[in-house]
């Protein structure tokens, strides 16, 4: 290990790499450093990946289950769990092979450690010291540990979830937001009966009603029974059991076999010493940076889930990129108002920009228009069931400045509203442009067609 870089970044996830790499490409010496054994950090080796995965073939089961009604009968699928674990990390084995390849490539030199702030300047790693000019802090999340709770091996949080040890025949979620709705969906399609606790009065709190309403429907057609509003208050442990005492909506107890648990995740700032470094640690880890990534210190940026909410992969790898390209003496700032959210779940629910929840809140004259599935012939066509594409719009301008839709490929779909918001699309250049018939994309034309009186589907 060399004592000195010219750019040092701590953290080598969805941010990290992407800022190491992007820095590289503009001429940079770049050292990443890393505590894991492998380069991706949570989303690619515990998280984002591992979990596409398991609902990949989560997908596969339901739709199999479906068929029968057109008259295909695949019959009860048979659950190799060394098989699919062994497809899932290698799925993730490629990705992470690559990324080792892409940093070589790039002579970003990689390091695994842990580093620890001993001034403005240098961290401490494997016992020896790193003297750096810049350093981009890209450590990450962890999941919010429920004080109180039994020490259980069957009590599992995200990670332990996708390891996939056993299919419980009884599991309850504590959490109804992204990752508590994706478990759902992929332990009930392997045949485990599933209960989620969340808090909120709806699951994926924050998303559009109407929304979360179709998927709530979804998940109990499935078999999984949603409790809101509700509260657990104690977890009991026996030999045969785990059981939950819940207060609120539910009054009562929730027997189950195991427990996940996802209230959230908190940010890993709190494990640097920064101190040391002159940068301050805000509540539940996060370090303060601004929209250029820049803290407290003019050579010391943070990026990605220790900056806070929200914590999402893409997120962080923009950052990443402004953060290089800032650090590098370029003009770069991130714009935090178009950072789409999707829950892969069956079926998808994914949003963007402004709601009109959040709409209302800030005061904001906004009005809504959608369009449903129920009448998208490629819907049908496809064996999809409800579903719904919502738009926000300004009432004056018709300026697109939100959107909602849950449905089969939702997040997928999303990106072509995402980039209309980004472009400042008015209802009329979405309506009038040509979609191919019949996709679901013409969904996002049909509703800003309804809001224009030119629909003729509905």
């Amino acid at each position: 290990m060399t004592n000195k870089t010219d750019l040092l970044v701590i953290g080598a996830g969805p941010g990290g790499y992407a800022c190491a790499f992007r820095a590289a490409d503009l001429g940079r010496d770049v050292t990443l450093i890393d505590a894991g054994d492998r380069l991706g950090g949570v989303c690619l080796n515990e998280g984002c990946i591992p979990s596409k995965a398991l609902l990949h073939a989560a997908e596969i089961i339901r739709e199999a289950r479906e068929m029968a009604d057109w008259g295909i009968d695949f019959g009860t699928p048979k659950i190799d769990l060394d098989k699919l674990r062994g497809k899932k990390d290698g799925i993730i084995g490629t990705l992470t092979d690559g990324l080792g390849g892409l940093a070589k490539r790039r002579k970003v030199t990689t390091i695994q450690g842990r580093a620890k702030f001993t001034s403005p300047t240098s961290v401490k790693v494997n016992g020896g010291e790193l003297q750096f000019d810049q350093c981009v802090i890209a450590v990450g999340s962890r999941p919010i540990v429920l004080h109180g709770w039994p020490e259980d091996d069957r009590i599992w949080d995200s990670k332990a979830a996708l390891e996939l040890r056993e299919i419980p025949a009884s599991l309850a979620i504590v959490g109804g937001g992204i990752i508590g709705l994706e478990m759902a969906t992929v332990y009930s399609a392997l045949g485990a009966k599933v209960t989620v606790v969340e808090l909120a009065d709806q699951i994926a709190p924050g998303a559009d009603r109407d929304a979360v309403a179709i998927l709530h429907k979804s998940l109990e057609a499935a078999g999984v029974t949603l409790r809101t509003a509700t509260q657990v208050t104690e977890v009991k442990a026996t030999k045969a059991n785990l059981t939950l005492h819940c207060s609120g909506a539910f009054e009562g107890k929730i027997t189950a076999k195991a427990i996940i648990t996802s209230i959230g995740r908190r940010a890993n700032g709190d494990q640097l010493d920064l101190d040391t470094a002159g940068v301050e640690v805000c509540d539940r880890g996060v370090i303060t940076a601004d929209r250029m990534g820049r803290t407290a210190q003019s050579n010391i940026f943070a990026i990605g889930d220790v900056t806070g909410n929200p914590m999402l992969a893409h997120r962080a790898t923009h950052q990443g990129h402004i953060t290089a390209e800032v650090a590098s003496g370029h003009p770069a700032a991130l714009d935090t108002d178009l950072i789409p959210s999707v829950a892969y779940t069956s079926p998808e629910l994914a949003w963007v920009g402004v709601t009109e929840v959040r709409a209302k809140q800030d005061g904001r004259k906004v009005k809504v228009t959608s369009f449903p599935w129920a009448a998208s012939g490629r819907n049908l066509a496809s064996g999809g069931g409800d579903g719904l594409t919502k738009l926000v719009y300004d009432p004056d301008s018709k300026r697109v400045l939100g959107a909602t839709i849950v449905g089969r490929n939702a997040g997928e779909l999303l990106a072509e509203v995402t980039l209309a918001i980004e472009m400042g699309a008015t209802l009329e250049d979405i309506g009038l442009s040509i979609h191919a018939h019949p996709t679901l994309s013409e969904t996002i034309a049909f509703a800003a067609e309804r809001a224009l009186g030119t629909l003729t589907d509905l």
